[in-house]
């Protein structure tokens, strides 16, 4: 919030508070002495109303309406005879009151009402027995503010004015005392702001040994500091920068040399899995199977350690194309679906077709791939379901499994990376990068990702990608009937995806 210059506040601010005591001083003044009239004459309308009472208990019935009238009269009050549920009997004043509001006086036995004849004090008392059903009510104009209270606020005013002067001009020599050098103070730091001058900036001459003094000293030591914390952070980050560019180097090479034998080990493990030595014993097939599923592991491993740095570095750049999430959904199920029918999950598809976002295919694929993984995976029984929908400008995927869920302390971080839930049933192997990287994708794509769970009910992650537009859709649709029309003797054709590569990676 932008503050007011202190020159003008000052004073002013001085002048608002004084005139608002002022004007409480005032107000309680008045409220008392309205208060003192009132209670007077609430003393009299009960005096009244006891009298009259006792007087109409021993009065004829064809004689109260007359007595109410001329006591009134003389008095200069008015008077009412009523029942207990507000219906008047005798009525020797200026209003007719409703019946409500009549027994919501009875009911109050005393008080302030607002009559034509302007503010009244009332006061009812009940006549004696037999009598106890009728209240006799009498109603005093409450006084008015005496003249001399003019006079008491005049004098209020006056004392108040030259109050206010005399305070309003200290104040504002004082704020123009400190102003002027706050001002000169600004006006070498703001000298300091100048593109060519030193970044450290300059220190600022003490004109002065008050607060502004204080001020421009503690500003110097600022600068002494600031100065010191320039040339450690200019050391810190060309160190940081070599020590980036040679981690970035090592996991290159590092790529590509546990590439080489991974590639090799895997390779021959299928070799040797399909039996082309001849049968296997199955003590020889689960273990070639335990190197088949450990090679792969360290591979993903391997992707998602070379994923995520060239995220965090902006080396990952996206070739975004309009992309039917569906399609691209069906293929990511149809990859998984034979762990699921191991585990007996039912997993599938569900929702529009035809929602084609802007999106690079492959890392969409990645995204799917790491969301439906980890749903099969942690889902010991029931279903993993992907749901595809659109909502304004966003196509919206919900990846729904029926698994152990995710304990709500641990939503708030399971997106960062290296983090994996302190479930045992939900450490199954891994870095805690997967997730770390889907999010990273999302955001890179302009879209959000968020996750609803509860444990032992299942979890939905629901990520958004902005749509495609028209043209980026006809586009691909000329593109995909180009690309089927080429292939022979071939009405219809699915693309294979291509192995991963990574920035600066050679092929595999």
């Amino acid at each position: 919030m932008r503050r007011l210059p202190l020159l003008p506040v000052a004073p002013l601010l001085v002048v608002l508070i004084g005139l608002a005591a002022a004007a409480t001083l005032v107000t309680i003044g008045l409220g008392q002495i309205r208060r003192t009239s009132d209670s007077e004459a609430q003393e009299r309308a009960s005096a009244v109303s006891a009298a009259l009472a006792a007087r109409l208990r021993l009065t004829a019935l064809e004689d109260r309406g007359p007595l109410l009238s001329e006591i009134a009269q003389d008095e200069d009050i008015e008077l009412l005879l009523v029942s207990q549920d507000g219906q008047s009997l005798a009525n020797a004043s200026f209003e007719t009151f409703e019946q409500k509001s009549m027994v919501d006086m009875l009911v109050a036995g005393e008080g302030v009402v607002q009559t034509s004849s302007g503010r009244q004090v009332f006061a009812s008392h009940p006549l004696a027995a037999p009598l106890e059903h009728l209240s006799v009510v009498t109603m005093v104009a409450a006084p008015k503010t005496p003249a001399e209270t003019l006079g008491l606020t005049q004098a209020v005013a006056a004392v108040t004015a030259i109050l206010i002067g005399v305070a309003a001009a200290v104040t504002y020599s004082y704020a123009r005392a400190a102003h002027d050098e706050v001002q000169y103070v600004r006006a070498q730091i703001a000298a300091m702001a100048d593109p060519e001058s030193d970044p450290a900036g300059k220190p600022v001459p003490i004109r002065a040994f008050d607060e502004v003094g204080q001020l421009a000293a503690a500003f110097n030591i600022l600068v002494d500091r600031f100065t010191i914390a320039e040339k450690s952070y200019r050391a810190d980050l060309a160190e940081a920068a070599r020590i980036d560019a040679e981690r970035l180097e090592f996991l290159a090479g590092l790529s590509h040399e546990l590439r080489t034998p991974l590639n090799a080990i895997l390779g021959f493990s299928h070799v040797l899995e399909s039996g082309v030595d001849g049968p296997l014993t199955p003590d020889a097939r689960e273990s070639i199977e335990t190197i088949r599923t450990s090679g792969e592991h360290l591979r993903t491993l391997i992707d998602d350690i070379l994923d995520l740095s060239a995220l965090e570095t902006g080396e990952l750049k996206l070739t975004r194309r309009a992309l039917d999430m569906r399609v691209a959904a069906e293929e990511v199920i149809r990859e998984s679906g034979a762990v699921a029918r191991r585990k007996g999950l039912a997993l599938r598809v569900e929702g529009e077709r035809g929602v084609f976002a802007r999106a690079d295919r492959r890392r969409v694929r990645q995204i799917l791939t790491n969301l439906v993984a980890n749903a099969v995976k942690f889902t010991p029984r029931g279903h993993v379901i992907v749901r595809i929908s659109r909502r304004d400008a966003d196509a919206i995927v919900a990846v729904e499994d029926s698994g152990y869920g995710i304990a709500e302390e641990e939503i708030e971080e399971i997106f960062e990376a290296y983090r994996q839930s302190t479930d045992a049933r939900l450490r199954q192997g891994g870095a805690g990068l997967g997730l770390a990287t889907v999010k990273r994708l999302v955001e890179l794509h302009g879209g959000t990702i968020t996750v609803t769970s509860a444990m032992g009910k299942g979890s939905v992650f629901t990520f958004s990608i902005p749509l495609a537009t028209e043209e980026e859709i006809l586009v691909a649709e000329a593109t995909r009937v180009s690309a089927t029309s080429m292939l022979p003797d071939s009405p219809v054709a699915t693309p294979l995806p291509l192995p991963s590569r990574r920035p600066g990676e050679e092929p595999r």
